[in-house]
């Protein structure tokens, strides 16, 4: 088994970038409103990274041990994303997709910032946060050039609520 030595400094790096996605993410479901917001995505985050750090630190690279927990980890928070996905009382729309996305989203991120692939993790962000502050009005444009899609038994869908 090939043992993985980090020092302080690169921790401190891999786990403060982790933060600093998370809180990002965290910040735009914070100013729109949403059930999970910048303390949540935070921990999440930080601690996603620090799992994978460790796992890196004290079981060794080996691609099985790092396969596994990445298993866990993301089959895991899958269950905390469930939490924020509620069907609404009208029983047509179902809320907090987007921010259940948002989270398995994060703890993917923070993996990899955990595993130190700052490249990826750099473009992946920057794609997120684009589609999240541009994605709506993308949305609405679509809208107004093909119409809103509906489903022929219910007639036309409500607003769409993330």
């Amino acid at each position: 088994m090939q043992q993985v030595t980090l020092g302080i400094g690169d921790i401190a790096l891999r786990l403060g970038l982790a933060l600093a996605c998370g809180g990002l993410i965290g910040l735009n479901r914070d100013l729109h409103h949403k059930g999970a917001g910048l303390r949540t995505f935070g921990l999440v985050a930080l601690a996603t990274a620090g799992v994978t750090v460790g796992t890196l630190t004290l079981a060794g690279s080996q691609p099985d041990n790092i396969g596994r927990v990445a298993q866990g980890l993301l089959a895991g928070i899958g269950f905390l994303g469930a939490g924020v996905i509620m069907r609404r009382p009208d029983k047509v729309r179902v809320t907090g997709l987007t921010t259940a996305a948002a989270i398995w989203f994060v703890a993917g991120l923070s993996m990899l910032c955990g595993l130190g692939d700052f490249a990826l993790v750099g473009i992946l962000i920057a794609l997120a946060v684009a589609l999240l502050v541009g994605g709506r009005a993308l949305e609405r444009v679509v809208e107004r050039v093909f119409g809103r899609a509906s489903d022929e038994d219910d007639g036309p869908l409500p607003p769409a609520d993330d």
